[in-house]
């Protein structure tokens, strides 16, 4: 008689794609140039099966967080990427574009401290977000 055996169970490690990652990395420099501060990359892709990476960014007035959204999508339409989803774009506190393998989130400040992305997902990792230097409103 045969004994159904099952083979030992092996550990997949998934990493992200090196083209989210450029991705991720166009838009966070597109962030800086529009002078965005507090621009930070975070790794979900192991805590979430909707999405690989979170960029978020401030803004210091509404105004600013829609101009720093165009200049995301204007950067990444150079990938040839559109977003998928677009939303919070009329009220301008907390903007988010989709693009499925990065979610990229535009605070003004105000709403970004009462959300605390950062905190609410500390379980992921911090990654580089390829830009000189990360700016700090105050």
């Amino acid at each position: 008689m045969w004994a159904a055996t099952s083979p030992p169970a092996e550990r997949y490690i998934i990493t992200i794609a090196a083209e989210t990652e450029a991705l991720a990395r166009t838009a966070a420099a597109a962030l800086d140039d529009k002078k965005g501060v507090d621009i930070t990359l975070l790794d979900v892709h192991e805590l979430l099966v909707i999405t690989d990476l979170f960029l978020i960014a401030s803004g210091s007035t509404r105004r600013q967080v829609q101009s720093l959204i165009d200049a995301v999508e204007e950067a990444l339409r150079g990938m040839d990427r559109r977003p998928l989803r677009r939303e919070g774009e009329d009220d301008a506190q907390w903007v988010l574009l989709d693009y499925g393998d990065v979610v990229i989130h535009v605070f003004d400040h105000p709403t970004r401290a009462y959300y605390d992305l950062e905190r609410l997902w500390g379980d992921a990792p911090r990654l580089d977000t390829g830009v000189s230097e990360v700016l700090t409103d105050g």
